[in-house]
């Protein structure tokens, strides 16, 4: 037998893909560096590999665009006037305020609509 044909055992060796050659530095401050350590003890792994973990699994919302926070704005305001026409339909009755519902709700729905896009 030659030494090339011959198995010396252990590990076999890992493809380019799989190999960990990349490396980056976050700076935490302390009360999110003990957070991270933590959480990765509790899940009894490194927190090396609760990062991946989390980089495979996790997922991180998107913040709003201008034009989302302006909707959510309007939606404010025409909550607003929803529990304006509420009292006053308390007040007069609701028969008095029916329609203003219909409307405010109708275009509640088209921003919730634009929102969701």
């Amino acid at each position: 037998m030659t030494k090339s044909e011959y198995n010396k055992g252990g590990r076999p060796t890992k493809g380019a893909a799989e190999k960990k050659k990349y490396r980056i530095t976050v700076k935490l401050t302390t009360e999110d560096y003990y957070t991270l350590k933590g959480k990765a003890k509790n899940a009894g792994i490194s927190m090396s590999e609760f990062v991946r973990k989390v980089l495979e699994k996790g997922n991180v919302m998107e913040r709003l665009t201008v034009e989302q926070a302006d909707f959510i704005r309007k939606l404010c305001g025409m909550a607003n006037n929803l529990n304006q026409l509420a009292h006053r339909a308390n007040v007069e009755g609701f028969y008095t305020v029916a329609p203003f519902h219909k409307i405010i709700i109708g275009k509640i729905d088209e921003i919730l609509n634009l929102i969701r896009k």
